[in-house]
């Protein structure tokens, strides 16, 4: 069970949160895992959900793979979500972190707007979102907090209607989450 830390909710009846807690564990329609582009669910988040969630995703993810090629950096691809509480995973493709110069901003806000675009599509209406990017790829944290919610509340203003009514910021460890608390709070400042 993940622990609410702050909470936004936007013109549009949206709520955007920060929690702290275990990703796997999140009793919404879909988790977002951070994933590299061949789907390998080895170690990081996708090892996480893997071993929580059972072999079946990784083998639906080899599937996937197998019928449409690489997941491109910052697109999407989904699954089933096994054993975990969700109905779905979205693998989310973000940016290896190398110096900022190589759209990596671009290329992160990407994977996560289609993370949060895919949820649409499929009707669902909430969703929890790592910090993609931030692990083993590299992304500075702080930069990559401000990024994540930007683009959901860019996402909350495109698409006011939409089912998608719970976008959730869900990361174990205490630095994320305390960034993203910092960003939502800044980004609550810059619109209120």
């Amino acid at each position: 069970m993940s622990t609410l830390k702050a909470e936004y909710r936007t013109p549009s009846g949206q709520v955007i949160q920060v929690r702290q807690g275990d990703l796997t564990q999140e009793e919404t329609d879909a988790i977002v895992n951070a994933a590299n582009s061949e789907l390998a669910h080895g170690g990081g988040v996708a090892g996480a959900i893997v071993r929580r969630g059972g072999q079946s995703i990784q083998e639906e993810s080899n599937r996937w793979v197998r019928e449409h090629g690489s997941v491109p950096t910052g697109q999407v691809a989904v699954t089933g979500a096994g054993s975990l509480p969700a109905r779905y995973v979205i693998h989310a493709v973000g940016p290896v972190w190398r110096d900022g110069k190589h759209d990596e901003d671009a290329l992160l806000r990407s994977a996560v707007w289609n993370s949060l675009l895919k949820a649409h599509e499929l009707q669902l209406t909430s969703i929890a979102l790592p910090a993609i990017s931030s692990g083993i790829f590299g992304f500075p944290k702080d930069r990559c907090a401000a990024i994540l919610v930007r683009t959901a509340l860019d996402f909350c203003t495109q698409y006011p209607d939409s089912p998608l009514r719970e976008i959730r910021f869900t990361n174990i460890d205490s630095l994320t989450v305390d960034l993203l608390v910092n960003a939502l709070q800044e980004q609550q400042e810059g619109t209120g």
